[in-house]
């Protein structure tokens, strides 16, 4: 890999890519689910298909300044706004967040949609939002430190972050093998798929985004370091592999700034 390889500009590249071949995180939601959510029967998934516990987020969403952390696809943050919330789509992907503008077309919301990397969030200003939500997407993120004390400046005192993401020690296994419904252990961690050679990331990852294991030091303490005290965390098997019949891929976090 060159030295001058920019991951965040191939992730954009490779998550556009996964738009235009209809991901499941890119299918936006339809009309029934925002209808639902007018009349106060919704829900967000931050890990896998598992609904968010509703007592996660705050009762009333009504001018609820949220912002959806690299979750554009036209899923969270449309069902949010609909649900009353003020909305701002963040994403590293202009194609996710088309999906976002397109629901908010189609439906009339009102919502924002901003691009950029998750490391960086100087579009806004310190004590912007009450809320963030920020469903698995870490795993693409070269480094946490910086998410966590940006996420940290721009919520009120009181905010509440919810974050999910990946379990590291999915990234044992020879991801080739998973497709296979076979546990092989292959890999050291921490682990990121640039560690391995052309070949083998185009066999096993092809043109796809890059991804990162990410320590559980890394993840919730890494939240801790940044100022945030940890209120809840929840686990749910991965929704599409066999590590499902073995142990929790996903983990989800609901932490406080004080």
């Amino acid at each position: 890999m060159a030295e001058d390889f920019d991951p965040v500009a191939h992730n954009r590249v490779a998550w556009d890519g996964l738009v235009d071949s209809d991901n499941e995180w890119s299918r936006p939601v339809g009309p029934e689910v925002i209808a639902r959510a007018r009349d106060g029967d919704w829900s967000v998934v931050l890990i896998g298909h598992q609904p968010t516990p509703r007592d996660w987020l705050p009762a009333d969403l009504t001018g609820v300044r949220v912002l959806c952390l690299a979750s554009g696809g036209g899923q969270q943050g449309p069902i949010l706004a609909a649900a009353g919330a003020t909305v701002t789509v963040f994403d590293n992907s202009p194609k996710q967040l088309a999906r976002d503008d397109e629901v908010a077309a189609r439906e009339g919301l009102v919502l924002r949609t901003v691009l950029g990397d998750m490391r960086d969030l100087g579009a806004f200003g310190d004590a912007d939002f009450d809320v963030i939500v920020n469903p698995v997407s870490n795993v693409f993120s070269p480094e946490l430190a910086p998410v966590w004390s940006e996420s940290f400046r721009v919520l009120r005192p009181g905010g509440t972050l919810l974050t999910g993401f990946m379990n590291p020690d999915v990234y044992i296994f020879d991801e080739v093998a998973l497709d296979r419904r076979e546990l092989v252990v292959r890999h050291r961690l921490p682990f990121s798929s640039l560690d391995l050679s052309e070949a083998d990331r185009m066999r096993a990852y092809g043109d796809g985004p890059i991804e990162y294991s990410h320590s559980l030091t890394e993840q919730i303490g890494g939240q801790l370091a940044a100022g945030f005290v940890l209120t809840h965390l929840s686990e749910a098997p991965h929704h599409a592999d066999v590590t499902a019949e073995h142990f929790p891929a996903y983990i989800a976090t609901r932490a406080l700034k004080p």
